[in-house]
């Protein structure tokens, strides 16, 4: 294969420099970092964290790794060359999503190389990005930054995003612009939607069912409260409406229920999990609390005790001017107009922290929690050039 990076000269500097990046994709591919909310599968990113440390410290990066609160395991990592004020963040999680590993044609864990591309379990989503985030920096070791280049690498977004979470409630880091890599082919990104999920639990009381006095029917109450959910649904997407997505309304889905016991039973208790996609411009503490007034007066006219809660704490509707400095930016780089994507990131919490953000990088979102994920080789020396340009404009 052909030689991809030149090694910088570093002698003046004394910066020891990161391997190549086909050397430092292999360790991290090779470094399981499942996050799940199944015990079963999942598992600590510390290994990939280390790894990270482990090539940025030598280049003169200032290394923190934090540990998540109550999170075991888990731990964020930012990476900080130069000082100021502003400064650019380059962004990604660290953590994969479990596999099925029968139907993969290689193993996930071995970086391996056919067609032009390179297979392994997050090539592509997406320690890929820190490969070639960590090589773009090569170029600026040893160089009088006027604004800092900051590198953050994050745990559990696939399951909870605790991790982006922790960061923006301890208001780390300080910086002025983010670009976030997870995988859109290279095209910048600058609004997605939000994504809730909820639980909603009716219990009345079982009886037989020859007679329906001696019951309270939660299933009953359930069919009436999916009634109004499917109302508030069709208000919602008269009310709201985004040209920039593919669909170009917020969705409401009822996902699955469960409820009752036998045929011939009064049922006692029902459950259901919905979710609902936000556009920007939507609340998600307005829209619960609209539907929790749409339920709560079911459950009292027929008895039953209600419970409305969150599966997690969401992930909230995101967007960044269509004019901003960092969308103009990428724009020019890449030649292709910031889009939308129906996917959630860590951008929300980027966002909270006072960064213009932007989510941009390499690899397709198709290949994604697919068995045989790749990276398209023809992707690596753009998005090098990309990040480096970046860091000449926001950091030099």
């Amino acid at each position: 294969m052909a030689q991809l990076t030149a090694v910088s000269d570093s002698a003046a500097s004394g910066a020891v420099m990161p391997p190549s990046i086909l050397e430092m994709l292999t360790a991290l591919i090779a470094a399981p970092s499942i996050s799940s909310s199944s015990a079963k599968w999942d598992s600590s990113n510390r290994g990939v964290i280390d790894l990270l440390a482990q090539w940025l410290g030598p280049m003169g990066f200032a290394v923190e790794i934090l540990p998540v609160p109550n999170m075991p395991g888990k731990f964020n990592l930012i990476a900080t060359l130069g000082s100021g004020p502003g400064g650019l963040v380059l962004a990604g999680h660290t953590d994969t999503v479990p596999f099925d590993e029968k139907r993969w044609h290689s193993d996930p864990f071995t970086l391996t190389e056919r067609d032009n591309r390179w297979y392994g379990l997050g090539t592509c989503d997406m320690k890929g990005f820190f490969a070639l985030a960590i090589d773009a920096a090569r170029e600026f070791v040893g160089q009088p930054l006027q604004q800092p280049l900051i590198i953050v690498a994050t745990a559990d977004e696939e399951s909870s995003m605790d991790g982006a979470r922790a960061l923006a409630e301890a208001g780390k880091p300080k910086a002025r612009y983010a670009v976030i890599g997870e995988p859109t082919s290279l095209r910048p990104i600058r609004m997605h939607k939000g994504i809730m999920m909820e639980r909603l639990v009716f219990e009345g009381q079982a009886g037989h069912s020859s007679n329906p006095e001696l019951g309270r029917n939660a299933l009953e109450g359930m069919h009436q409260a999916m009634g109004e959910l499917l109302t508030l649904r069709s208000q919602w997407q008269q009310q709201y409406r985004n040209p920039s997505f593919d669909v170009q309304v917020p969705t409401l889905n009822l996902g699955c229920i469960h409820g009752g016991d036998n045929p011939n039973r009064i049922c006692g208790r029902c459950e259901l999990h919905f979710d609902l996609r936000p556009l920007p411009g939507m609340d998600m503490g307005a829209l619960r609390q609209a539907i929790l007034e749409k339920i709560a007066p079911v459950a009292s006219e027929r008895g039953l005790k209600l419970k409305f809660e969150p599966l997690f704490d969401g992930v909230p509707p995101f967007e960044t001017a269509a004019d901003a400095a960092l969308v103009a930016a990428c724009e020019k780089l890449t030649g292709h107009t910031a889009g939308s994507v129906a996917f959630a990131t860590e951008a929300p919490w980027m966002q909270r922290l006072g960064l213009e953000t932007l989510v941009m990088g390499p690899g397709s979102i198709d290949q994604a929690h697919q068995p045989d994920e790749f990276l398209a080789q023809s992707q690596i020396t753009p998005t090098v050039n990309i990040l480096r340009q970046l860091v000449r404009q926001f950091c030099l």
